[in-house]
């Protein structure tokens, strides 16, 4: 058998046995029905909350209203912050010994690694689709047709995937799901708030703009609100690269992210699985 036809083998076994964890993480949604409730809710909430407390209190800019402004960032925080299931999940399939019995089986060794961050995405389409909704009751639209409407979903799913992979990795470092819980929160919190998701780059202080600029976060808000039609006429251009050409930078994070995060959480799910 040449390598070639090995390595396509390799990758058509572990996107199989990804598919089927996958569905396994999914099932789990019957029985902890909790976890629904968190997904669905709480981008209703965000939503809100931000539009109709802070709303009139934050100047966007002139020819757009802040519900729209605010959709774009609520929009990336909410994916973001989606992505920590697979940390969660991967620290208590340890916490088990689940992981062990996954060792066990005649399975890629990817595959549950595959399949927790594949669940992620589901239950990020799922947010994405209630605060869409829950945005046109507000008064969010998208003004610049379909295409650019579902390629900015698309940004905000692949993003969100590379983060669920650095989450997988933290997951099967830690030692508890607490851990997880909080070192997610310590790091991603300041990521989706000192950045452009809720208030305009130019209203942060000069020390912070220049990691407002060209935090990752802001560079999705910003790729994410150009696809949907929801920027302030005449908003002040950034100089900053990231901010011209937000879809591009946003992208090279994503492939930088799952080039050191796919192989970092497969390596340390193999040394965790002979422990």
């Amino acid at each position: 058998m040449s390598a070639t036809t090995t390595t396509r083998g390799g990758v058509s076994r572990a996107l199989t046995d990804g598919w089927v964890c996958t569905k396994r993480n999914l099932i789990k949604i019957k029985r902890v029905p909790e976890i629904m409730v968190f997904v669905l809710l709480s981008p209703i909430m965000f939503v809100l909350l931000f539009a109709y407390v802070f709303g009139g209190a934050i100047d966007v800019g002139p020819g757009l209203d802040y519900k729209e402004f605010l959709i774009g960032g609520i929009f990336a925080q909410t994916v973001v912050f989606g992505a920590t299931f697979s940390g969660a999940a991967m620290a208590e399939d340890m916490q088990k010994g689940f992981i062990d019995r996954f060792r066990s089986l005649p399975m890629a060794r990817s595959a549950v690694l595959i399949g927790r961050t594949g669940a992620d995405v589901v239950y990020n389409v799922l947010s994405l689709i209630i605060m869409a909704l829950t945005g046109l009751f507000v008064g969010w639209r998208a003004h610049n047709g379909i295409p650019k409407m579902l390629a900015a979903f698309a940004l905000l799913l692949v993003f969100a995937y590379a983060i669920s992979w650095v989450m997988a990795w933290v997951g099967l470092i830690v030692p508890s799901v607490d851990v997880i819980n909080n070192a997610s929160f310590i790091v991603i919190m300041p990521l989706t708030f000192v950045s452009n998701a809720f208030v305009p780059t130019d209203s942060f202080p000069a020390v912070l703009q220049k990691f407002v600029e060209w935090n990752p976060v802001s560079s999705l808000t910003q790729a994410v609100r150009e696809l949907f039609g929801n920027l302030p006429d005449k908003a002040p251009a950034s100089d900053a690269w990231s901010l011209q050409n937000p879809v591009v930078y946003t992208l090279i994070w994503v492939v930088i992210i799952l080039a050191v995060f796919v192989p970092l959480s497969v390596r340390a799910y193999q040394r965790a699985t002979t422990k």
